[in-house]
């Protein structure tokens, strides 16, 4: 019973010491006047993002876009590297998607033409 316990204890703090770098609170880069807090969490194998708060000019508002997914089934491609696609809410497009990680930073990109023309913005890890 005593091993079953320790073996218990030691596949917990391996989860917790295993959160992959995409989990957590993000918070965009300002487009067209707003940024938004987007929670990042797994969904299946990959990783998804809904916006949990938005902001206008400084100041929280009551966006429409709250609980919509942003970046949607982001997977892991080694090295902090996901791809998936994101959606823009403010023309309301969803685009081929890039996402690289580094410590507490995030490079997102939304691309077309099979990922030859790509637009980036630069995330920062809240929590």
């Amino acid at each position: 019973m005593r091993r079953f316990l320790m073996a218990a204890a030691f596949m917990t703090m391996a989860g917790v010491a295993a959160a992959d770098p995409a989990e957590g609170v993000w918070q965009t880069q300002e487009d067209d006047g707003a940024y938004a807090h987007v929670t990042m969490k797994p969904c299946g194998n990959a990783f998804c993002g809904v916006i949990s708060k938005s902001f206008k000019d400084g100041a929280e508002y009551k966006s429409p876009n709250i609980g919509r997914q942003i970046v949607i089934d982001m997977v892991p491609a080694g090295d902090g590297a996901y791809e998936g696609q994101v959606w823009r809410p403010s023309n309301d497009k969803i685009y081929y998607g890039k996402m690289q990680i580094s410590g507490d930073a995030m490079q997102l990109k939304g691309c077309v033409a099979g990922g030859l023309i790509c637009k980036s913005q630069n995330w920062t890890r809240l929590k």
